[in-house]
């Protein structure tokens, strides 16, 4: 039998779940926001209610009194609250919110998001604080600039795609007397990486070519040895020196010595949990990428050709990222 404390509860969780989805219809999910009277919210604030008590005790005492200068002031007073709720809601009426960009990030690090406010008319907007609900806070003015960048962390989680939730724009310009408000549903995600996880060593290390192997390359500055001249040869090669000395007709011979281009196979790390894998690839990732070295990658159903640099390592790491994880829904 439930307890009046479980079913007080579920009743709560019951409408928080239709609040979030009449909101959800409301607002649903899109990269650009305009601000109009569908998403736009208006409340009184804390001052807002002690301002409508005051002003009924005020018309109380303006009835018992029968004192038309108190019921001057009173009407007086409320005509200026009326005047605030329509201010306060211009204060957000046609702003658009674009989302920009998502910096990717590791676990329990703050990953970045950047998203652009703008306006249509040129009409100023004070006081607006912008704040996912785990981000920082920003507060912006729209005044001389029609539109403004804004930067907001957050922390992330576990590996995949992270998204911050829904973007909570207020202001109670200008009196504070009233709060208004937007939750702003950003299709805005950030990658969030494997947790790097420091092994002693690479068992199994897998190369396509010896670590410093020579091959000749013509043209290269690396003097590798001689071999007999052949036709076509440019004079600058022939080894006049030799040619002197009676040891016959001779080219220099030049090379590039290769560098180590290694794998980083799955199968590396027999015996530990998927999650250990990846964290543990990920981690000789950016080892292999700080000392400048080629590296691949193969887990299952992918693999991805030796290479190096920041565009190659973002697919290694994307890639370790969403493995076994269900498709982004865009």
């Amino acid at each position: 039998m439930l307890t009046e404390a479980q079913g007080g509860e579920g009743l709560r969780q019951r409408l928080r779940s239709r609040f979030r989805a009449w909101v959800n219809r409301r607002i649903p999910p899109a990269r650009v926001v305009t601000l109009d009277q569908r998403r736009i919210f208006i409340f009184p604030s804390r001052a807002g209610f002690f301002f409508g008590l005051c002003l009924l005790l005020m018309l109380t005492t303006a009835i018992n009194y029968q004192n038309n200068m108190s019921y001057a002031l009173t009407f007086l007073l409320a005509t200026l609250f009326i005047i605030a709720i329509l201010h306060t809601y211009a204060n957000l009426s046609g702003l658009t919110i674009r989302a920009l960009r998502a910096q990717s990030a590791f676990p329990g690090q703050q990953a970045e998001f950047d998203i652009q406010v703008s306006r249509r008319k040129r009409r100023a907007h004070f006081a607006l604080y912008l704040q996912w609900p785990d981000s920082t806070e920003a507060l912006i003015n729209l005044v001389d600039e029609d539109q403004v960048e804004v930067r907001l962390h957050a922390p992330v989680g576990r590996r995949g795609w992270y998204n911050p939730g829904r973007l909570l724009l207020e202001s109670t310009y200008p009196l504070g007397l009233l709060r208004c408000w937007s939750w702003i549903d950003l299709d805005l995600c950030a990658l969030v990486y494997p947790q790097p996880l420091v092994s002693a060593e690479l068992p199994g290390l897998a190369s396509d070519r010896p670590d410093g192997a020579a091959i000749p390359i013509a043209g290269s500055d690396d003097f590798y040895g001689f071999r007999d001249y052949r036709r076509g040869d440019s004079l600058r090669q022939v080894h006049w020196k030799g040619l002197a000395k009676g040891q016959g007709l001779q080219s220099k011979q030049y090379a590039a010595y290769a560098d180590r281009s290694v794998w980083l196979d799955w199968d590396m790390f027999p015996g530990h949990s998927v999650e250990q894998r990846l964290s543990h690839l990920c981690y000789w990732a950016l080892e292999f990428e700080r000392l400048n070295e080629e590296y691949g990658l193969r887990i299952p159903d992918v693999q991805i050709q030796p290479g190096s640099g920041e565009k190659h390592r973002n697919e290694v790491l994307k890639t370790l990222a969403l493995y076994g994880l269900p498709e982004r829904q865009l």
